[in-house]
């Protein structure tokens, strides 16, 4: 919390100078190294002094939220510095530093160059933390990075001079008004699959907290991969944390939810009624989570479908509300831990259905990630063991 007696904000023209809320909070979760612990502070410290801000320049508090949700935000900042913000149909990842000689713009290559990570554009955000403020003094685009830009090797970051930032943040709402077409991201390369064992094997060696760079101990193809599975990524975070099953559904269902999966928004629910259904379990051995899709609130529930011997989970998507049902052409999709397809592996609604669902007979172990179309909002892939 900062003091009450906080250095006055600076009134500079050039540079847009933000006040740390009394309130803001540090993170709470815990991670590996007293490193990750520091990133996360800063990142979470501009967030909270950037979101609202923000929010009330466009207006409406929907327009600006955390990507790919606050839930997630632990699993970034435990490898790499940066926060994305979905603002609008804009991306921004903003990148906190307590440096005083600013000379140049860094961003952490995977930024840059994971496609489903990077951005439109970059803040270079200080923070100055005795003082109570924090300052974006100017940011870069995802295409000045790519063309302009260093690529340093020795730290895997794309670095930018100061003098090439465009230091006044409004010039990004009115070109992008003005020239929605115009292009502010560069192609970048595709990310190689990786394969399930090799992907194992990495969580197993990542995993362990005594390798303090993890993001740099790997070439960036193989790194990169495992991050962009958001499922992998939690489980690296998880593993650096010493949580081997956090992501246990029976687990859940004999012993209680864990901490992260509460944080991830899972709950205990009874068991929905279906006609017909045979199963041998209690009423309450079912998780649960609430899902926001095109504007309506949704319920997936993850059930053993009979008794447990026969390894047989029902996945089911149903609307919160009593009187609603579930559109023309919403899917829910089941996918192996490597995203792979398989029979009878999802359920699309042809015509409006109160349920979605899919059967799956699941060895001891066995992972699954689940998909839905569209894509719930905050949506970050996972992965579910059983």
């Amino acid at each position: 919390m900062m003091s009450s007696d906080a250095i006055p904000l600076p009134i500079i023209t050039d540079r847009l100078y933000l006040e740390i809320p009394d309130v803001a909070l540090e993170p709470h979760q815990a991670f590996s190294t007293s490193g990750a612990g520091w990133r996360a502070r800063l990142n979470q410290l501009s967030l909270e002094a950037i979101l609202p801000w923000l929010q009330e320049e466009r207006q409406e508090e929907r327009t600006a939220r955390v990507w790919p949700s606050e839930a997630a935000l632990p699993s970034f900042w435990e490898f790499v510095n940066g926060t994305a913000i979905a603002c609008e149909d804009l991306r921004l990842v903003i990148l906190p530093t307590t440096d005083i000689d600013l000379r140049e713009l860094r961003v952490p290559q995977e930024w840059v160059d994971i496609a489903s990570w990077s951005a439109d554009c970059y803040l270079a955000v200080q923070v100055n933390l005795d003082a109570g403020w924090i300052r974006i003094w100017g940011y870069a685009t995802h295409n000045q990075l790519k063309t302009k830009g260093t690529y340093n090797p020795s730290d895997r970051t794309y670095s930018l001079d100061e003098d090439a930032l465009i230091q006044d943040l409004n010039v990004l709402w009115i070109a992008h008004q003005l020239c929605p077409e115009e292009p502010i991201r560069a192609a970048v390369a595709a990310i190689p699959t990786l394969p399930l064992l090799q992907a194992k094997n990495l969580l197993e060696r990542l995993g362990n907290p005594s390798i303090v760079f993890p993001r740099l101990a790997v070439p960036f193809p193989l790194w990169a991969a495992l991050l962009e599975h958001g499922g992998w990524r939690q489980r690296l975070y998880e593993r650096r944390q010493g949580l081997l099953d956090a992501g246990s559904v029976p687990q859940w269902l004999q012993s209680g939810l864990s901490d992260l999966a509460q944080q991830l928004g899972w709950s205990l629910r009874a068991l929905p009624l279906v006609p017909g259904m045979r199963s041998r379990v209690e009423p309450g051995e079912s998780v649960s989570r609430q899902l926001s899709i095109a504007g309506n609130l949704y319920e997936l529930q993850v059930f053993p479908r009979e008794d447990s011997e026969n390894r047989i989970w029902r996945f089911e998507l149903r609307p919160l509300e009593a009187d609603r049902q579930i559109p023309p052409g919403f899917k829910l999709r089941l996918l192996t831990e490597d995203l792979q397809p398989f029979d009878h592996n999802e359920d699309t609604a042809i015509e409006p259905s109160d349920r979605l669902y899919v059967d799956v007979i699941l060895e001891p172990e066995e992972g699954i990630v689940w998909e839905i179309d569209p894509p719930p909002e905050g949506y970050d892939r996972e992965i579910l063991n059983f």
